[in-house]
């Protein structure tokens, strides 16, 4: 018996025991989500949408994209060991996909706040936007720290990291939608 991590195994309650493949599937999916909530929150700022239709497309486009990865990832599963994944193969699956969801949290709570009269549903929105921009940026910044670039490389790649998500943001501005 080994003290070592499964490359195939989810981490413990404090995360220390995780491999770090499947912590980077992991991350990989909530910048993945990331960038796919500015899209969804910039086009729905731009709608004729109440705070409950938001909250509606914010979860089920959460929903889908967790949905859509675990059958992309069954399928591939089936495909390459020609069996379903179960066990320890699904318990897998669904830790390294579950940022997919969590992806809806934050615009959630701003929505939230925004069906309460706090804020306006357009700066709930656009707030949601500009949080997960930020968090490319931090997420790029610690991959640029990690990577031995200094502060000046974790800025840039944080910098580069941010520029994804303002342009995906630009594009929705620029569609209009």
């Amino acid at each position: 018996m080994t003290d070592e991590p499964r490359a195939d195994s989810a981490p413990g309650a404090d995360g220390s025991d995780a491999d770090p493949a499947v912590l980077a599937d992991r991350l990989k999916e909530r910048i993945y989500a990331t960038i796919t909530m500015i899209a969804v929150v910039v086009g729905l700022s731009f709608g004729e949408v109440d705070a409950l239709g938001a909250i509606a497309t914010v979860l089920t486009t959460a929903l889908g994209l967790w949905l859509a990865a675990l059958v992309a990832d069954q399928q591939a599963h089936r495909t390459v060991h020609r069996h379903l994944a179960t066990g320890r193969e699904l318990r897998r699956m669904l830790y390294v996909s579950s940022p997919l969801l969590s992806c809806a949290a934050g615009p959630a709570v701003l929505i939230a706040l925004a069906a309460l009269d706090v804020l306006s549903l357009e700066s709930a929105l656009l707030t949601a936007a500009g949080v997960s921009v930020i968090s490319l940026f931090l997420w790029g910044c610690l991959g640029g720290l990690r990577m031995g670039g200094g502060v000046l490389g974790a800025v840039a790649a944080g910098l580069a990291d941010a520029a994804i998500g303002v342009a995906v943001a630009l594009v929705k501005v620029a569609a209009g939608h």
